[in-house]
């Protein structure tokens, strides 16, 4: 009799227990059973049915408590089933595992087993395989694999930390959207922004507000972009804004490769340099930071300035290099202190700059234009190629090759090599000249006050004034050196050298085929008027 007892308790224990089962399915699933799914009890060490009134029966389990609805397994200490409302709640050690591939954690869940939605609280963790998310209040949606906070919170992916007062999580995407007071962290970054998107599988980060970011490689200010934290590439939009100690970036469209580090601006592109006092403008700019060299094209302009008198160069292409300083010999000396010059010889690398193609250069003291320039800081001198020429107030020089030697960003000495050519207009209208081989003029404050020329011979068309300022006449010479000397931007003094041979023609009997030597062309619409021409 004893042991018909025990088979018939067990009997009894079992038959009540799937009559529990079966009555609680039944109930979640009344609604729609084409929709809702079963909620299965999984495993409890006590399982207790509590009446509360006709339409509330709880179902409570404890003690290793596992319910599951499809692939979604609740777990916990304690678990608590109502049967009308489909809502069970989850107490101590809370574990939501989503088709093995989103684990969430939490000390209470409320779950909505209709909808399938499920709201955590206190030391909530939630883990998708590559990221982790913690916060004390967290919403998700097992059906969508939404989850979202809005009391703070944040995300681990690796070496990276995120946090934010508000977050959104798409498991599908991976993609996490982070609002108000949001901060990145990484070994190589920091950054700040009231709104951001990061993708915990690519490691891709979104920027679609103000975004502020700090990294080894300098200071970016943008508001729209990506960049990705694990390849180190990057694109920003609208106005983006990129700072590196004397070095200033910014325009409309910038990339940039970590690797490479390679910098190309798209757009109203803007370059300064302040160690070398130069800014580069440009609709498409090319940095490459690690050799200091720039490439810039789409109407390129350069600006070396210094206080107010700063000097505009445009071109079709503009472009800077470095040029390293050698050593031809070695002396004892030298060789003693080999590890000093090299160290000294990647401090004093010179500085180039190219222009390609419609060469155009303004200051307020010289004008010129050329097909082709190069610049050196080593001799601080602008050398122009094919149909150079240049003005100073009235006067303007042209020949075969130019060189522009400056010192402290202003004039202080041309050179014109060949079919050189010096006109000087009066307010009058006449043309004094000088041709010859080579031309030297030298500069004061910006105005060219001397100049001298040698040919074979040299020549010259001046028209001398009396002490009343009135002309005299033309004189025609050639010798072999002449001397101009410049007052006032005007023609002032004529000195000839040697073998000297000329005529003066009183004004009323100057032949008119005279008065011009021979590839006499005033080119005055060639000269940049103002710096803003080289915008054009």
């Amino acid at each position: 009799m004893q042991y018909f007892f025990k088979f018939l308790f067990t009997c009894l224990a079992s038959f009540f227990l799937l009559h529990v089962q079966a009555q609680f399915d039944s109930t979640i699933n009344n609604r729609n059973n084409d929709t809702i799914k079963f909620i299965n009890i999984i495993n409890a060490e006590n399982l207790r049915q509590i009446t509360l009134n006709d339409s509330t029966i709880l179902e409570t389990l404890s003690g290793n408590a596992i319910v599951k609805q499809g692939t979604t397994i609740l777990s916990g200490d304690s678990i608590v089933l109502n049967k009308r409302t489909g809502i069970t709640e989850v107490f101590g050690n809370v574990h939501i595992n989503n088709a093995d591939t989103v684990n969430t954690y939490s000390q209470y869940l409320m779950y909505v087993g209709n909808d399938q939605i499920a709201y955590l609280k206190n030391k909530v963790k939630f883990s998708d395989g590559k990221a982790t998310l913690f916060t004390e209040n967290l919403e998700y949606n097992l059906k969508t694999g939404i989850a979202n906070y809005k009391n703070g919170g944040k995300v681990i992916n690796e070496k990276t930390v995120l946090t934010s007062e508000n977050a959104v999580y798409y498991s599908d995407t991976k993609d996490v959207f982070f609002q108000k007071k949001v901060h990145l962290v990484d070994p190589k970054y920091d950054m700040i922004a009231d709104s951001l998107r990061y993708n915990t599988a690519f490691k891709n980060t979104y920027f679609i507000a103000p975004t502020f970011i700090k990294s080894k490689n300098g200071n970016i200010e943008t508001h729209s972009g990506t960049y990705n934290l694990q390849t180190g590439e990057a694109i920003f939009f609208d106005k983006t804004i990129f700072r590196d100690g004397d070095k200033y970036i910014s325009g409309n469209k910038i990339a940039f490769d970590e690797k490479s580090d390679i910098v190309q601006i798209e757009e109203n592109g803007k370059f300064v340099d302040s160690s070398k006092s130069i800014i580069v403008l440009g609709n498409q700019i090319l940095i490459d930071k690690k050799n200091n060299t720039f490439l810039a094209t789409r109407k390129p302009v350069m600006i070396f300035y210094k206080n107010k008198d700063s000097t505009y160069i445009s071109a079709d292409t503009l472009f800077s290099g470095k040029k390293p300083i050698t050593l031809v010999e070695k002396s004892d000396s030298l060789q003693k202190n080999l590890n000093t010059s090299i160290k000294k010889e990647n401090q004093d690398s010179i500085s180039y700059f190219i222009g390609f193609h419609h060469v155009r250069i303004f200051n307020d003291s010289i004008q010129a234009a050329s097909d082709s320039l190069y610049y050196s800081t080593e001799d601080s001198t602008f050398k122009l190629f094919q149909q150079p020429i240049c003005w100073n107030g009235s006067t303007q020089i042209t020949g075969d090759t130019m060189f522009l030697c400056t010192e402290n960003k202003q004039p202080k000495e041309v050179k014109v090599f060949y079919n050189t050519l010096v006109i000087n207009k009066t307010p009058e209208g006449f043309y004094n000249q000088i041709s010859g081989k080579t031309i030297n003029g030298y500069f004061k404050e910006g105005e060219i006050y001397y100049i001298k020329t040698k040919g074979n011979p040299a020549e010259s068309i001046f028209y001398p004034q009396d002490e009343d300022n009135a002309y005299t006449g033309m004189n025609k010479s050639t010798s072999d050196a002449i001397e101009l000397f410049i007052v006032n931007k005007n023609a002032n003094k004529i000195k000839y050298i040697n073998d000297v041979k000329g005529i003066l023609y009183p004004m009323n009997q100057i032949p008119e085929q005279l008065k011009l030597l021979k590839n006499f062309n005033w080119q005055d619409t060639r000269r940049p008027k103002n710096k803003l021409e080289l915008f054009e």
